[in-house]
């Protein structure tokens, strides 16, 4: 058994979720900057179990690509180069960022931690991997 990690993949910032080792709770991770998102899961990969990763597949509300696609598209050949053995899952991330800056101003946290730009994005790949877990 092993965790499934959650990217969501951003020009600048990258979020990051994973689930326990028996894949029922999505919980956030990091946010790691993107240049150092391959070493960062490198290093992450060699100290835990991974079986799969989930990306983002960013859209709008019409189903169109939206322009971060394309880096995505970049970082997916790097990522199946240096990583064969994982298993690449993409899931829709319509909303995810609204619905985590939502739950941000609903739990509590004071202006400042709610103004922390990583924050949304580890939420929004804690939605990510959620709806992931979620689907029949």
């Amino acid at each position: 058994m092993g965790q499934i990690l959650a990217i969501d993949y951003g020009k600048v910032r990258t979020g990051l979720a994973a689930t326990d080792d028996a894949k029922i709770i999505a919980s956030a991770l990091t946010t790691v900057e993107t240049p150092k998102l391959i070493d960062f899961l490198k290093d992450y990969f060699s100290k835990n179990t991974v079986e799969a990763v989930v990306i983002g597949l960013p859209t709008d509300l019409k189903g169109q690509l939206s322009e971060i696609e394309m880096d995505i598209q970049q970082f997916l050949k790097v990522f199946e180069a240096q990583f064969p053995d994982k298993r690449v899952h993409r899931m829709d991330e319509r909303f995810t960022s609204k619905m985590a800056s939502f739950f941000i101003s609903q739990s509590g946290k004071n202006k400042k931690q709610r103004q922390e730009k990583g924050l949304i994005d580890r939420v929004s790949a804690t939605i990510i991997l959620q709806n992931f877990l979620d689907q029949p």
